[in-house]
C-alpha cells in the first residue's frame, strides 16, 4: 500500500485528499447521533434518524453532512423547530480533523503543510482517525453532560494496546513487543499520575477534583501515543483549562465553586500532540537541556 501510494499522480492524491474530507464529515454525523444517544443509554443504530421534537425520520437528503444542515437553514423539515448548531459543527470539526491526518502521511517523511509531523506509515491514518473519532465524541458529551463514555476512556485504552502492537510505527518502534510495551507505560502512567492528582485534590479540598472519567481518558492517551504525550497534554491541558476556567470568572459566567469540564482540554492537547508532537517534544528537551554553548 505504502509502495503504491509513494508513485501515485496529483489526481490520485487529490482524490483521497476529498475522500478524507468527506469520510470525515460523514463519520461527523455519525458521532452526532453517538452524543446524542450514549449518555441517554439508547442504541445508536436503531431507530434511524429522526427530529428529537416531533420524532419523525429524517429522510436520507436531509441527512447529507453540512449540506443539508445549509439547505434546511438549521430547522427541521417537518416541525420547523431550530436544530442545534452543534450538529453542523461537529461535521465540519471532524472533517478538517480527518484532512489534517491524512495530510500527515508523506513516503518519505518531508515537510508538511501547516508544519505538521510527518509520518511515513499510512496504516497510521486511520488510526488517527479513530482517536480523533473518541476525542470528538467524549468532548463534545463532556461539555453538555458532564461525563466522558466509558466506550471513548476504556475503550480507547483497550484500543490503544491493540493498535500498538497491530502497528509498532504508532510509538516509532519495529517491533510489536517494543511497541506494546510503550504503551502500557503510557497507559498506566498516563491513569496513575491523573489518578494521584485526582486523590490529592480530594484530600485536601474534602470533594471531588476531578471526574474519573479524565483520568482513564488520560491513560488512552497513554496508550495511543506513550508516556511524552501524556506529559505534554497534563501540561497544556491544565493551562488551557486554568486560563479558560479565569476569564469564566471573570465575565461572571461562572464561580469559583462551579465545575468545568477539563475533558475537552485533554482531547486538544492530545490532538496538538497527534499532530505537531515530534515538534513540541523538542522545544521542550530544548528548554529543559540548553545546547552546549
Amino acid at each position: 500500500m505504502n509502495e503504491w501510494l509513494a508513485t501515485m499522480d496529483f489526481p490520485w492524491y487529490a482524490f483521497l485528499t476529498v475522500l478524507s474530507v468527506t469520510w470525515g464529515a460523514c463519520i461527523g454525523s455519525f458521532l452526532n447521533v453517538c452524543i446524542y444517544r450514549i449518555p441517554l443509554d439508547l442504541s445508536v443504530s436503531r431507530p434511524g434518524s429522526h427530529c428529537p421534537a416531533c420524532k419523525q425520520p429524517i429522510r436520507w437528503y436531509q441527512n447529507i453532512p453540512v449540506l443539508a444542515f445549509l439547505y434546511l437553514r438549521g430547522k427541521c423539515a417537518r416541525c420547523g423547530i431550530r436544530i442545534s448548531p452543534r450538529y453542523v459543527l461537529v461535521e465540519i470539526l471532524t472533517a478538517l480533523l480527518f484532512l489534517l491526518a491524512w495530510l500527515k502521511f508523506d513516503m518519505e517523511g518531508g515537510t508538511r503543510l501547516l508544519g505538521l509531523s510527518p509520518v511515513t506509515d499510512v496504516a497510521l491514518v486511520p488510526l488517527f482517525w479513530l482517536v480523533i473519532m473518541g476525542l470528538v465524541l467524549g468532548t463534545f458529551v463532556d461539555f453538555e453532560h458532564m461525563i466522558i463514555p466509558d466506550r471513548v476512556t476504556l475503550g480507547g485504552i483497550a484500543c490503544g494496546l491493540v493498535a500498538s502492537a497491530l502497528v509498532p510505527a504508532l510509538h516509532g518502534q519495529t517491533t510489536i513487543g517494543a511497541s506494546l510495551l510503550q504503551s502500557v507505560i503510557g497507559a498506566a502512567f498516563g491513569f496513575g499520575i491523573l489518578y494521584g492528582v485526582a486523590m490529592l485534590g480530594e484530600f485536601i479540598f474534602k470533594k471531588e477534583a476531578m471526574g474519573f472519567g479524565d483520568v482513564k481518558l488520560m491513560g488512552a492517551i497513554g496508550a495511543f501515543f506513550g508516556w511524552q504525550a501524556v506529559c505534554f497534554t497534563i501540561l497544556f491541558s491544565s493551562m488551557a483549562g486554568t486560563v479558560v476556567g479565569l476569564l469564566l470568572i471573570l465575565s461572571r459566567r461562572k464561580d469559583m465553586q462551579s465545575r468545568i469540564p477539563y475533558g475537552p482540554y485533554i482531547a486538544l492537547a492530545a490532538l496538538l500532540w497527534m499532530f505537531w508532537g515530534s515538534t513540541w517534544w523538542a522545544l521542550y528537551l530544548s528548554f529543559i537541556v540548553p545546547p552546549a554553548p
